[in-house]
């Protein structure tokens, strides 16, 4: 059988190599968890449309645990079904995984967490990176909470296994968790819309929070906010194009038919491949906070759930441009077009440009300084 211990001593070398590992106690970490034991003996791959269950007894354990073991993030659960569970490919939305180890080191080390911190993990998922936490700083230290009860239960399970006794709890992590407090670090493996304020009010000033702010449009960006003496954080987004599942209170409502009403139509000033870019994606979101994006044949939509506002483009008659139709009392387009062309006339710079103030009361993303262009987030 393929010796586990020199699959984490690869997986690290590898990671160390690309200069995505670069802290020795964590290559120290990643080195000594069993990445094996969080994985359970089923997980979910995506066949481009469908997610299809990958069992350990199909691939036979030397396959299996290279696998387990690739710098990769698998998918441990589609609309709570667990992969063992699944009768067969599923269609649905992820809602769990084992984020790939680079990514785990990343937020860890953007982070800065040191010897004897106190953090709080919003999101134990498979337990993983609760185990490389507490590797590095002691089990004391590691409060972890998850929303959903069996993903917690399987987690203890995979940490006990793993040798490991952090504190956990079940609920909701946008609470934070009142009985580890005052925390040093946040570190939040979901995404958020915006930033609860249990999370300001439950950290120790100077003490840091790493998440990556998304949205309905699925725009992302990863930035470490620290607290000050006045209750206020600030920080700016690094350039990495890292997303996370949002939070599930966070999540997209169920979305209306979409139908393509006329509206009124004008010649779009910026067209959709724009949104295919990384930080395009992320401007247009900041735009229109609250639209959803759907994909189509000739271009994009956008929806409005609370007012049923839309909007979507189309290729003009001769295919040098778009067309923009929009209908409902907001204006999608206009608002996403604004904040495009904002960010157009700055340079189309990367999300290392971008940074973000927030309060209990107020969250801003400002491009460039805390005086420059903003957008505020739904509250």
């Amino acid at each position: 059988m393929t010796s586990t211990t020199s699959l984490r001593q690869g997986l690290a070398g590898e990671l160390s190599e690309q200069g995505l590992l670069t802290d020795p106690a964590w290559r120290a970490a990643v080195e000594a968890v069993p990445r094996e034991l969080f994985l359970g003996d089923a997980v979910f791959r995506s066949d481009g449309t469908q997610w299809e269950p990958v069992r350990r007894e199909q691939l036979g354990d030397d396959e299996w645990f290279r696998m387990v073991h690739s710098n990769t993030t698998w998918v441990t659960q589609v609309d709570g079904t667990g992969a063992r569970d699944a009768p067969g490919p599923l269609a649905g939305r992820p809602t769990s995984s084992s984020t790939l180890p680079s990514l785990v080191v990343r937020m860890l080390e953007l982070a800065e967490v040191r010897d004897d911190d106190k953090v709080l993990e919003i999101g134990t998922g498979t337990g993983y990176s609760t185990a490389i936490l507490c590797h590095r700083i002691g089990d004391e230290c590691v409060y972890s909470v998850e929303y959903d009860e069996e993903l917690a239960a399987a987690a203890a399970q995979h940490l006990q296994a793993a040798g490991r006794s952090p504190h956990l709890a079940v609920g909701d992590g946008l609470l934070g968790h009142q009985d580890g407090a005052d925390y040093d670090t946040v570190i939040a493996t979901c995404a958020v819309r915006t930033v609860p304020p249990s999370w300001l009010w439950q950290l120790r000033a100077g003490g840091g929070i790493v998440t990556t702010i998304s949205g309905w449009m699925l725009g992302s960006g990863l930035i470490r906010l620290v607290l000050d003496e006045e209750g206020v954080a600030r920080g700016r987004f690094t350039a990495d194009p890292v997303s996370y599942m949002l939070a599930r209170p966070h999540e997209r409502p169920p979305r209306p038919t979409f139908y393509a009403h006329p509206g009124r139509t004008r010649e779009a000033r910026v067209g959709p491949d724009l949104l295919d870019d990384w930080t395009g994606l992320f401007v247009a979101q900041l735009g229109a906070p609250s639209a959803e994006l759907v994909r189509t044949a000739d271009g994009v939509a956008l929806v409005d759930v609370a007012t049923g506002s839309q909007a979507w483009t189309e290729p003009d008659g001769d295919g040098s441009g778009w067309r923009v139709h929009q209908d409902g009392p907001l204006r999608l387009w206009d608002q996403v077009e604004e904040a495009l062309d904002t960010w157009q006339k700055a340079g189309s710079p990367d999300q290392s440009a971008f940074g973000m103030t927030v309060t209990e009361w107020d969250q801003v993303v400002w491009l460039g300084d805390p005086d420059g262009p903003c957008w505020r987030l739904p509250t």
